[in-house]
């Protein structure tokens, strides 16, 4: 049995693994249309100057007005 498997084996593997690796992967590139860049005004730009005016405005208004008492 042996003696008729193996050559018979050999030639399946032979006969199909050239029609399994014929050919190569299929590469399919798309057309790439150009990028429109659109620049867009900052929606939080007002948002740190005010937040950096409140802290300099308290750090004016609070002040260091702690005085010392003599004793």
């Amino acid at each position: 049995m042996n003696r008729f498997a193996a050559p018979v084996l050999a030639l399946s593997l032979a006969l199909s693994s050239t029609a399994a690796l014929a050919g190569g992967p299929i590469v399919i590139e798309e057309e790439m249309q150009p990028a429109v860049v659109v620049e867009e005004t900052p929606r939080s730009g007002w948002i740190v100057p005010v937040i950096i005016g409140g802290i300099i405005l308290c750090a004016i208004a609070c002040g260091n007005d702690d005085e010392t008492e003599p004793g």
